[in-house]
């Protein structure tokens, strides 16, 4: 891994947070006891995203306290259970003590590989018939099974489903609504930002500091990650000092990054101030293929900042309202 940058007032301080965004692997049938023959041989599996550290029901949020979308999900008819809607995920994914409530006879059953921000492992498997949020039915799936690293909640709910579904998260009046998009355009005084699916996971195109970055919109990451080619872009901005940063994923491995003040985001229409990225050479970019050019994950840090967001998956576009102070301004 590359030494890290050094701003001219040097590491202030190390802080570990957890950061549970995981790739997990669609379940390859593995029998419960495997043949001495199957345990020799090395089973690919292919990865699957899932993320979402210490969520909390959908809420006001400032700079300081972090927002999260909890989704109430009927799994099997049971629950409902308390899923972290993560735009970042490809796939759902249930607590051990979630799976045990379900069927403990079925966990175990199948394997993940799970591919997080900063490693990787194997994971059992539950096999669900049916999931439901309201009146949206999601069919038969495996859903991955974690150690209870979601901050209470019962796991959660991937964007695996919801192509044509407009979800409005309302953090002023505590209010989560997904339902089937009927093409309206953004309300007025919202502001509009362009969405491209890129391997299931929505994608804007924004500019830091000038420089063109490709953002992920994750509403499972707890801080907003860039890699280190933003960094290094940066570096001909004045960069202001360096907070170092233990990042420990749900695979229990950990990476360290620099959490940096950043220059302006122009988010659409919008010009986002006083930001803090953590840049490090994340395990997750190098799936996501995002090493050779400018890119973050921009979390619930910064999103939890306006008093709306709605993301449309039929238009691919996210409509945010600012909060009601700065659109007086």
């Amino acid at each position: 891994m590359r030494d890290p940058i050094r701003s001219r007032h040097g590491a202030l301080r190390s802080l570990r947070i957890a950061c549970c965004a995981l790739v997990l692997a669609a379940g390859t049938a593995c029998a419960a006891e495997p043949s001495p023959a199957s345990s020799e041989k090395q089973v690919e599996l292919d990865p699957v995203l899932v993320q979402a550290p210490e969520p909390k029901f959908v809420a006001p949020t400032r700079r300081d306290r972090i927002g999260r979308i909890w989704a109430p999900v009927l799994i099997d008819g049971k629950g409902p259970f308390r899923l972290v809607l993560d735009t970042g995920a490809n796939r759902s994914a249930v607590t051990t003590s979630t799976a045990h409530n379900l069927d403990p006879s079925e966990a175990g059953r199948a394997s993940a590989n799970v591919v997080g921000f900063t490693g990787s492992a194997v994971v059992p498997t539950i096999h669900v018939d049916s999931m439901e949020i309201g009146d949206l039915a999601l069919g038969a799936t495996n859903l991955p099974v974690l150690e209870d690293v979601f901050g209470g909640a019962d796991g959660v709910l991937s964007f695996e489903g919801l192509r044509q579904e407009r979800i409005v998260a309302d953090f002023v009046n505590d209010r989560l609504e997904i339902a089937r998009s009927k093409g309206q355009h953004a309300p007025a005084g919202y502001a509009v930002v362009a969405l491209r699916m890129i391997d299931g996971l929505p994608v804007a195109e924004v500019r830091i500091g000038g420089v063109q970055t490709k953002a992920i919109i994750d509403t499972g990451a707890q801080l907003s990650i860039g890699n280190l080619a933003l960094r290094d872009a940066l570096t001909r901005s004045a960069l202001d000092a360096t907070v170092r940063e233990d990042i420990v994923g749900v695979t229990q491995d950990l990476q360290t990054g620099d959490r940096i003040a950043s220059p302006d985001m122009q988010f659409g229409t919008l010009r986002v101030h006083g930001m803090n990225i953590v840049y490090g050479d994340m395990y997750l970019f190098q799936h996501w293929h995002l090493t050779d050019e400018p890119a973050l994950a921009i979390g619930m840090d910064m999103l939890g900042q306006f008093d709306v967001l709605i993301i449309d998956c039929a238009r691919h576009e996210m409509h945010l309202r600012p909060r009601k102070k700065e659109r007086q301004n």
